[in-house]
């Protein structure tokens, strides 16, 4: 019977490349790892595999709630999960709260100037208004100031 090949277990040949295939493989079996994993664990929540070593599934999610549930019937999880062919040394699973992932905004363009017509009209509609607030601020608009 030949030995199983561990995927997570660092070889000679990764130590020339500053052991940046070994991560890729490593971050490539988590990715798989959530994949298989995900429709097997409390739903809905987006699972995440952050490590498998030593018989240790470390996983994030963002639902408190869906973390306590995994935690407290963990030991009915790992009897499942364990079936599977890549978690068959699973003992432990270790469930941590992730961040929400908030989309960011598109960088806002550099503002651009305001032509000199536009910038006439707004001071002399300063000078125009009764309002002392709204006058200075057409006359910081005219001027292009933040």
């Amino acid at each position: 019977m030949s030995k199983p090949d561990n995927v997570f277990q660092q070889s000679g040949k990764h130590i020339k490349t500053g052991n940046l295939t070994f991560l890729t493989t490593q971050v490539a079996q988590w990715q798989r790892l959530t994949k298989i994993i995900q429709p097997l664990l409390p739903q809905p929540e987006q699972w995440q595999v952050v490590c498998y070593q030593n018989g240790t599934l470390i996983i994030t999610g963002e639902n408190q709630a869906m973390i306590s549930q995994l935690s407290y019937l963990q030991s009915q999880y790992i009897s499942k999960l364990s079936q599977l062919e890549g978690l068959k040394d699973l003992q432990r699973i270790q469930v941590r709260l992730r961040n929400k992932t908030i989309p960011t905004a598109p960088p806002s363009e550099p503002s651009k100037s305001i032509p000199p017509e536009t910038q006439e009209m707004l001071r002399s509609a300063a000078d125009f208004v009764s309002d002392p607030k709204l006058s200075q601020a057409l006359l910081r608009l005219a001027s292009n100031k933040k």
